[in-house]
């Protein structure tokens, strides 16, 4: 992700695999087993079961989705056992951030009352009940996770991945169609072939914007195929706005009322797909969906990031950390954080650092480079102008970290999974006049008002 943010602090020295749930073998028999007859006051699947599967599983577990569904009796029997034990781990529905700090509102952990009753109905051999009992279904959109998109924008050209090595960073501008201007409050974006996709950005380019004016339109094309040099130096880092930012593991990003982000009629949308070869040829498109607006927009939202890209993490070292600072410009109200690293990751935090030298954290993330989540905060955040906040991240580059490809080496940024990358996404709510430029001015304080003495 090539991306510039805050200034980088250099006091410090420096997919999912799409992870279906790994069931397999927990479920002698494959087949759908027979309707289990429930002992009495067992939790039945219909009654007890279904209704935790419908609010915390099914957003990635139905039909279309890379896991396997389980919307159905028939569907879910066959890993009940698989289903008790992931839940009593807690390993399902994922989620890493620390309790101590911050209250998410996407958080999916179960209660202990909720994982009680699946391990309960397990035990009892998965009785199916009355289907009677059953809640109302819910309806997802075929293929989509967010609700049926007002538009898909498709990328043209698929991208062909080769079976084995390294691939650059591939781009491809697709124009968005759109004739108005518009305010997106959701978005999602779905590689044809995820297990494939190490990660995708999606950048919005304004009509008569100076960035890549060279590059095609509609065809895949890498920052070295590029033939003007100041467009290859901007394919590879760029201050462009972000649509979205996608990773293995990251859900669609989705806002209430009154909080949208805004796309220009005329503009055009720049996919950068990083590809992880798997040793299968195949041709690649991404596409998005989006939903409008439909309520009036109170605030945009804009992402921003703190970012380090200077660091240098030795060979073998288990902790290492890596720090990126800065100071909001102007008022603003925080909505969400999203961690990004690479195999050697280990921790991440983003702290807002006081006057008094004392931290607030809002957010502690044991991190997992296969499930990159957003964490959505409870309650918005309100951040005054001069705000400072800190993103500190710890790697683990020695021969504990089971991911790490080498701990011989020392590491630096780079696109690979094998280099390493600290950038802390955020998302911010600011005057929906104000774009992300103009937010970035920073605006002299009022001078105090002159006392005046009463005669």
């Amino acid at each position: 992700m090539n991306i510039s943010g805050f200034r980088t602090s250099r006091r410090i020295r420096q997919t999912r695999k799409w992870a279906v749930l790994l069931l397999a073998g927990a479920c002698a028999a494959l087949g759908i087993a027979p309707r289990a007859r429930a002992r009495t006051g067992a939790p039945t699947f219909y009654k007890n079961v279904l209704p935790i599967l419908q609010q915390r599983c099914q957003s990635c577990h139905h039909a279309g989705e890379i896991s396997m569904p389980l919307v159905t009796y028939a569907q879910t029997r066959p890993y009940a056992q698989a289903i008790a034990k992931s839940v009593r781990k807690r390993a399902m529905p994922p989620w890493f951030a620390d309790p101590r700090f911050g209250k998410f509102s996407n958080n999916p952990t179960l209660s202990r009352g909720e994982i009680r009753t699946i391990i309960a109905w397990a035990a009892a051999g998965a009785p199916a009940g009355n289907p009677r009992d059953a809640p109302p279904a819910r309806h997802w959109a075929t293929g989509w996770r967010i609700p049926r998109p007002d538009k898909v924008i498709r990328m043209p050209a698929p991208v062909q991945v080769r079976a084995h090595g390294i691939m650059p960073y591939t781009y491809e501008i697709v124009p968005s169609g759109f004739t108005k201007n518009e305010w997106v409050q959701m978005v999602e974006l779905r590689p044809s072939v995820a297990a494939l996709v190490h990660h995708a950005v999606v950048y919005i380019r304004p009509p008569h914007s100076h960035w890549l004016p060279h590059a095609p339109i509609g065809v895949p094309f890498t920052a070295s195929s590029l033939k003007d040099a100041q467009d290859r130096r901007d394919a590879r880092w760029n201050d462009a706005r972000l649509l979205i930012v996608y990773a293995s593991g990251s859900p669609p990003d989705e806002w209430p009322d009154g909080l949208a982000k805004f796309v220009r009629a005329g503009s055009d949308f720049v996919f950068q797909l990083h590809f992880m070869p798997m040793g299968h040829a195949a041709k690649v498109r991404a596409s998005i969906g989006v939903v409008f607006a439909k309520a009036p927009v109170k605030c945009r939202v804009v992402t921003l990031q703190l970012t380090n890209s200077s660091f240098l993490i030795p060979p073998e070292a288990s902790n290492f950390p890596v720090e990126a600072w800065g100071t909001l410009p102007n008022n603003a109200t925080l909505l969400d954080i999203f961690p990004h690293m690479h195999l050697r990751g280990k921790r991440f935090e983003f702290n807002i650092l006081r006057k008094n030298g004392k931290v607030r954290t809002l957010l502690y993330v044991h991190y997992n480079f296969k499930w990159q989540l957003h964490y959505e905060l409870a309650k918005p955040l309100r951040l005054k102008a001069g705000t400072k906040l800190q993103a500190i991240g710890w790697y683990d580059n020695s021969w504990n970290n089971p991911d790490n490809p080498d701990p011989n080496v020392a590491v630096r940024w780079g696109d690979q999974d094998f280099d390493e990358m600290f950038i802390g996404f955020f998302d911010v709510a600011i005057p929906p006049g104000e774009n992300k430029y103009q937010f970035f001015v920073r605006h002299p304080a009022p001078k105090k008002a002159a006392k005046v003495k009463r005669p």
